[in-house]
């Protein structure tokens, strides 16, 4: 048999490349978004599958991350807007993936976060852990505060625990702040069942909270450090930076760290 001339052999084999990025591009535009991107991506970077991935992760965090640490997430509000929850489940840099994500839900005694309702829905649907948070004021009744976050969160088992946001003091006291977060929490645990999580930075915690709120689980805020400065307590979730890039929300985002394994972290949920 005579060979095929090495130009014709060249492109038939791209004929085939091109039937087969047409066909995955058929079948992704029938299985979802992300799977369509992927398969575009891998038409893009010359049918190379590596080079796709490459490619469709177009973020790497942008940010360092500590090391030691094996389960991330992120928290979000509106101010991230419409976010692509499939985009964000997929990205994977380096074996570093998000396993949970909190979400605003509420602020002080009237707000409620207009892109929470979606958010919960597509962070389930997406097989994020998800967890609800409120921003509180303490300078607003608590027990009207708690009202409010409990009338729009529904949490189901497997859900994390509620998240009291309180790192203002509106002008008032100690005694007025840890009267008024207690009350919040005494609400929120009589409604779940479950002890509520702590966010706050460290400043904020010795000032106000270190005599009255050890019990609770703590998820403390200190940006670009190599550990958050609070030493004298243990901590559940790390909030080390506001600046990451993560696929599938536009502009900068929070990231996080769990202090333990994911398995640790599925046990705190709700059962």
């Amino acid at each position: 048999m005579i060979p095929k001339p090495r130009k014709k052999r060249r492109k038939i084999a791209t004929i085939r490349l091109y039937l087969i990025a047409g066909l995955l591009l058929i079948l992704a535009i029938m299985t979802g978004p992300a799977a369509y991107r992927y398969a575009l991506a891998f038409y893009r970077s010359g049918f190379s599958f590596s080079a796709a991935e490459q490619y469709h992760n177009l973020k790497n965090f942008g940010v360092p991350i500590p090391g030691g640490y094996k389960v991330h997430g992120i928290d979000v509000s509106h101010h991230q807007g419409r976010i692509d929850w499939e985009e964000v489940d997929t990205m994977n840099v380096n074996g570093i993936y998000i396993s949970f994500a909190f979400l605003k839900a509420t602020e002080g005694i009237t707000r409620q976060d207009k892109q929470f309702e979606r958010n919960w829905k597509k962070t389930k649907e997406a097989g994020i852990l998800r967890g609800a948070y409120h921003f509180f004021h303490p300078s607003r009744d608590a027990a009207k505060q708690a009202e409010n976050f409990i009338a729009e969160v529904k949490l189901e088992p497997g859900d994390l625990p509620p998240v009291l946001d309180i790192e203002v003091s509106n002008r008032r006291s100690k005694k007025e702040i840890v009267e008024g977060a207690l009350e919040w929490c005494r609400h929120i645990e009589d409604h779940y069942k479950v002890k509520p999580i702590i966010y706050t930075s460290p400043g904020f915690y010795n000032k106000y909270l270190a005599d009255d709120f050890e019990d609770y689980p703590l998820w403390i805020a200190h940006f670009y450090k190599e550990t958050p400065r609070i030493s004298h307590r243990k901590w559940h979730f790390w909030q080390h930076t506001d600046k990451a890039k993560i696929n599938g929300i536009k502009g900068e985002v929070d990231l996080n760290v769990y202090t333990g394994s994911l398995t640790k972290l599925q046990r705190m949920c709700l059962e």
